[in-house]
């Protein structure tokens, strides 16, 4: 594939120059999940749409006093799932990092991570693939786009298969990072409403699918006070998400979110965001405030804490970053409990980049990092751990 050489200007963040003088035009790929068919993709904008959209898909269905595993009759509908397709994208994200990336040069194109996506990649063989596909089916889902870009050596911005498929697993990742003394909720895997809980978890509790992402299945529902609660709420949720739940220990307290941007020497680590929940009735940063946040959440950066407290999360957040080998980019959860103890919650090495939404870029955007040169910096990182500034 030719190679075109531009001249652009060089853009700044935080101090450190992204050069851009003299730079190569490269073909970049944007791999995706939407949410709906869009004509967004405009020729006008220099940006093609390989393949449209999946249409909406079929939905788990019901079942009762079973393991969660198997094919069943479709009985689910939206209004019991209103998160069914959290984790997907809209077209104007799409659109967003598309302009971002073009305007630092370069040349884009928008594949659709579906089943023809392997054929898609090999035939066209972009210089580097901007992925922010979440995967369409398993535990695994995340890891689905980085394993094929991998297996055709094709470059791509985050962390590679093995990360996205540890981190993907909430029970697996704690377990591991529990092993590097980082400290987190107890917890237990649970695959039947019957199953023994262990009592010594104590009380409150919060339920959460243990393989979801974009606080899908969590609310402030999902936090349980005795036995009965407890039993009920498994059941509805086996039967909804279909997977293992993490029943884990519910830290009352409050809510950190980092961002952490390069890699190496280079890495940044954003000052740490709190998310203030500004209704009582809303305790848990669910799926359901995040779309009325403007109303609900309000948000610190910095928090008020002491400079030690801001460094010890700091601190742990790169740690996490680099016992998980990230890449490129992620977004690492906290609470932190009355006392004042730290606890690891969940990590997201593929965060969502939706513009005046998510929670990466608004942190970004609090420590002086606007949406274009944000996502700029993380494509530079990507170039730069494959040499091809």
């Amino acid at each position: 594939m030719p190679i075109k050489l531009v001249l652009s200007t060089s853009s700044q963040v935080d101090g450190s120059i992204v050069s851009a003088d003299s730079r190569r035009q490269l073909q970049v790929a944007i791999t995706c999940n939407t949410k709906a068919k869009s004509q967004a993709n405009s020729s006008a904008d220099g940006v093609m749409l390989l393949q449209e959209p999946l249409a909406d898909r079929e939905l788990p269905g019901v079942l009762t006093n079973q393991e969660p595993s198997g094919l069943l009759p479709i009985q689910t509908s939206r209004e019991l799932m209103p998160d069914l397709d959290a984790e997907f994208d809209e077209p104007e994200t799409i659109q967003a990092i598309a302009k971002a990336i073009e305007n630092a040069g370069h040349k884009v194109r928008v594949i659709e991570a579906d089943q023809d996506l392997p054929l898609r990649l090999a035939q066209d063989r972009p210089d580097i693939v901007f992925n922010i596909a979440e995967g369409l089916n398993g535990r695994g889902r995340e890891a689905q786009v980085p394993a094929i870009l991998s297996y055709l050596g094709i470059p791509y911005v985050g962390s590679d298969e093995t990360t996205m498929a540890l981190t993907m697993d909430k029970a697996l990742c704690k377990r591991l990072l529990s092993t590097y003394a980082i400290p987190t909720p107890r917890y237990q895997l649970v695959s039947r409403a019957t199953d023994f809980v262990d009592e010594s978890l104590g009380w409150p509790l919060i339920i959460k699918p243990n393989a979801e992402g974009s606080s899908k299945g969590i609310s402030d529902m999902s936090i349980v006070d005795d036995h009965a609660s407890l039993r009920q709420l498994l059941s509805e949720k086996l039967a909804l998400y279909q997977q293992q739940m993490l029943v884990e220990q519910y830290i009352t307290g409050r809510e950190f979110t980092v961002g952490i941007l390069g890699n190496g020497n280079d890495r940044r680590v954003f000052t740490p965001m709190e998310v203030i929940f500004a209704d009582p009735h809303h305790q848990i940063y669910s799926f359901e405030v995040k779309r009325d946040y403007r109303r609900l959440i309000e948000y610190a950066c910095p928090p008020d804490l002491t400079a030690a407290k801001l460094s010890e999360i700091e601190e742990t957040a790169s740690a996490i970053y680099s016992i998980l080998e990230c890449r490129d980019f992620a977004r690492i959860d906290f609470r932190m409990d009355k006392s004042g103890q730290l606890y690891f919650i969940e990590i997201n090495p593929l965060p969502g980049l939706a513009p005046n939404y998510s929670d990466y870029p608004m942190l970004a955007e609090f420590c002086g990092v606007d949406y274009e040169a944000l996502i700029q910096a993380v494509l530079a990182a990507a170039l730069s751990r494959y040499q091809l500034n």
